[in-house]
């Protein structure tokens, strides 16, 4: 894998988060944690992973609320 495929992938991932986090708050929902975990970012061949995190139960109740 190329460094440049490597920074784009962590690229796209980062655009993801963001996408989702505006979607999220337009349903009234933060997810304080949101953002990509660590360490499949610094892997050799990055293959990021999008961490979620915790929230309140409140929070979790809109989320499934949304979902539903």
């Amino acid at each position: 894998m190329t460094a440049q495929h490597s920074a784009s992938c962590v690229e796209e991932a980062e655009e993801t988060v963001e996408e989702l986090r505006s979607a999220l708050a337009k349903a009234g929902i933060v997810l304080p944690s949101l953002g990509l975990d660590p360490v499949s970012v610094v892997r050799e061949a990055p293959c990021p992973l999008v961490e979620l995190g915790r929230c309140s139960l409140e929070t979790a109740g809109r989320l499934a609320k949304v979902l539903r």
